[in-house]
Parts: C-alpha cells; sequence; structure tokens
C-alpha cells in the first residue's frame, strides 16, 4: 500500500474526527440558537453516536461482499453530503435527522478502513500503517474542538459543519479518482450467519462489555464537557474549544508510550489505565484552576488512548479472517455505550448535577481497569483463545 493512499485515510479520519468531536463545544451555541435546551442539544449528538454505532452492523459484512474501498467511497460522500446539511438545520427534529444521519455514513469509514489495511499490508508492515492512519485520527480529534470554537466563535456553529462538510466532499471525490476497488472477500452477504460466528466467540463476547464502558465514560462525559467549562469558567466559545483541545492533546501525546508502558507494566497496565482515566475525572469535578483543568483534560484524552487501541488488538486477535465483522461489533458496543453515556449523564446533571456525573463515571472506568486485566489475562492463557472461524 503506497503512502498516498494511507495519507488519504489519514486525512479522511481526520476530517470525520473533527466532525464528530467538535460539536462538544458548540452544543450551548445550537442550544440558544435554535432555542432548545443544552439536554435536547446533546440529543444531536446522541443520534450520531447511536447511528454510528447501529449502521456500522451492516457495513462491516458489506464490505466483506462488495468490497472495501467501496463502501469507503460511498460512506464518505455520505458522510459529507449529510455535513452540509447539517449546516441547514432550523429545529430539533431536522439537526437530529441530519446528524443521525451522517454517523450512519460515517460508521463505514473507520472499522473499514482498518479491515482494509489489514488485509492490505504484510504482519510486518501493518502496525506501522496502522499507527500512521490513526495518528491523523488523533489529529483531528486534538483540533476540532479548537476548530469548531474558532469556526463558531467567528461565524456560527453552522459553519462547523458546513466546513467539515466541503472538505470531506473534495477529499470523497479525490479517493474515487485515486483509490482502486479491491476484490471482496466473500461471494455472498449473509449477515446473519457472520455475526453467529462472531457472538458465538467467547473472546469476543468477554471483550466487548468493555468497549460499552469505555463509550459510556469517555464519549458520554465529552459530549457535555463544552457545558462544564461554560458554567465553570464563564468563557467564550473560542476559549471552551482551546481548552478541549487539551483532551487531543492528551491523546496524541500518550499513545505513543503505548508500547512502552505496556513492556514496563505487564498486568498492571490495564489498572493503571483506569486509575489515570478515574484520576483525570475526580480532578475536572473539583478543580476551578483554568490551567488544572486543563491538565485534566489532558490526562482524560491520555486514559482513553490508553484504553482504546489496546481492546481494538485484543478483539481483532480473536478471529483474524473476519476483521470486518469484529471491527463492525467493536464499534456497535463502543457507540452504543457513548449513546447511554449521553443519554444517563444528562438525566443525572439534571437531578445530580455535574459533579456526581463525573464521581460516577469515575467509578465506572476504575473498575474496568481491573475488569480488563482479568479479561485480557484469561485471553492470554494459552487454551482459551479459540482458534480463527471460517467465514460462513
Amino acid at each position: 500500500m503506497n503512502s498516498t493512499i494511507l495519507f488519504l485515510f489519514g486525512l479522511l479520519l481526520f476530517l470525520a474526527n473533527g466532525d464528530n468531536f467538535a460539536a462538544a463545544p458548540l452544543i450551548v451555541n445550537i442550544a440558544q440558537d435554535l432555542n432548545f435546551s443544552v439536554n435536547a442539544a446533546a440529543t444531536s449528538v446522541t443520534a450520531y453516536m447511536l447511528a454510528f454505532g447501529v449502521f456500522t452492523v451492516l457495513f462491516g459484512p458489506l464490505s466483506d461482499r462488495y468490497g472495501k474501498v467501496l463502501i469507503i467511497h460511498i460512506a464518505t460522500m455520505g458522510t459529507a453530503i449529510f455535513s452540509i446539511l447539517g449546516a441547514l438545520a432550523y429545529d430539533l427534529p431536522s439537526l437530529i435527522f441530519f446528524r443521525t444521519v451522517n454517523g450512519a455514513f460515517a460508521t463505514g469509514l473507520l472499522p473499514v478502513i482498518f479491515a482494509y489495511i489489514g488485509q492490505s499490508v504484510n504482519d510486518d508492515e501493518r502496525p506501522k500503517a496502522l499507527t500512521k492512519v490513526m495518528s491523523f485520527g488523533f489529529l483531528g480529534t486534538a483540533t476540532a474542538t479548537l476548530i469548531g470554537g474558532a469556526i463558531a466563535y467567528f461565524g456560527s456553529w453552522k459553519f462547523v459543519y458546513l466546513s467539515y462538510g466541503i472538505m470531506e466532499l473534495c477529499l470523497a471525490i479525490a479517493m474515487i479518482k485515486l483509490i482502486k476497488r479491491d476484490k471482496p472477500i466473500s461471494d455472498k452477504l449473509n449477515m446473519f450467519a457472520s455475526y453467529k460466528t462472531v457472538l458465538k466467540h467467547k473472546g469476543v463476547i468477554s471483550l466487548l462489555p468493555l468497549f460499552v464502558f469505555v463509550g459510556f465514560t469517555v464519549f458520554g462525559i465529552f459530549t457535555y464537557s463544552g457545558q462544564l467549562i461554560t458554567q465553570r469558567f464563564g468563557v467564550d466559545i473560542f476559549t471552551v474549544g482551546t481548552m478541549l483541545s487539551s483532551f487531543g492533546v492528551g491523546i496524541m501525546f500518550t499513545g505513543k508510550t503505548i508500547p512502552s508502558l505496556r513492556n514496563k507494566l505487564q498486568h498492571y497496565y490495564m489498572p493503571f489505565a483506569g486509575f489515570v482515566l478515574s484520576s483525570a475525572l475526580l480532578g475536572l469535578s473539583n478543580t476551578s484552576n483554568t490551567l488544572l483543568f486543563c491538565f485534566y483534560l489532558f490526562m482524560f484524552g491520555s486514559g482513553f488512548i490508553l484504553f482504546q487501541p489496546v481492546f481494538i488488538s485484543k478483539i481483532q486477535e480473536q478471529i483474524p479472517n473476519m476483521k470486518g465483522t469484529i471491527m463492525s461489533v467493536a464499534s456497535l458496543s463502543l457507540y452504543v455505550g457513548a449513546a447511554l453515556g449521553t443519554t444517563l449523564n444528562g438525566l443525572i446533571i439534571n437531578n445530580w448535577g455535574m459533579q456526581n456525573m463525573l464521581y460516577i463515571s469515575a467509578a465506572v472506568i476504575l473498575i474496568t481497569g481491573f475488569i480488563a486485566s482479568i479479561v485480557m489475562s484469561s485471553l492470554d492463557k494459552p487454551n482459551t483463545l479459540e482458534t480463527a472461524n471460517k467465514l460462513p
């Protein structure tokens, strides 16, 4: 796989992650502009995440049947069009509809791209290729809130969705010309049989709840992070975006340290990841110092990236010849957790306040770290891994 294709994939994930994470500092402005509550505005984020999770079940098997590049082309074009339409939303139902369809198309990107790289690059080059593409995605996450906050500050929240949509549309056209379609790895589409095979695998089943817990904790809180900053510090949306970019910087910085940390910490790695993320949430719940708040946001991003790539790597090991379907199931779990977190956290905020929401999530992710250590240790034992299943 040449560097041009990797660059295009990386740029695509940069924009897709940006389109997703840029919503965090916009929630308050969207609510004010369209005249409904912050919690109501947050439902557009929930809709995006839930659609992202649910429709990944469809795109995984489709990519195995019709080719991964075709699915990536369709998903990129759909994401671009409905991101642009999101800028035209005039009330809550229209905003939810456009963001839901946007999320549905976006689900055909990350898992299918990772599966395509997995089948196109040899074992020795695969980690390097994946790291290169993922780094662009993390950069998109790191800059999303800053870009979104800046555009909204000098213009409108509508310009954020419009800008990302136009850039995605240009990229979609370029990719159609530059990336040739691959051959399908299956001659028939049988989603039921594919998912039956995956969901019968004990290793997969044991790992999926971990994705739910991470989605619940990280994405469920990040949705309300802009509201938290606005309430606590009373700053404008540009400053909100600047502060939230600390989350993305934490992802980028800590992502490079994962291999060495895993070698040093061994079985203590997962509890350590849970401790970092839990400590970050406890810090965010109590500090009123701006710089310290940004440091805890940095820790928040660090804790997330300590979990996520390790979970992805481990679940792909379970059935190596079904990477597309495996990634679909993992993405579904992550974003169902995110949707649940966004919804439940909204209720917790209304009834018990923002601080208690952070306390609850801190406890959940700390426990998750210990559970993950036990689950992954059991999967590392020689006789617990099942042999790879053939495609149905």
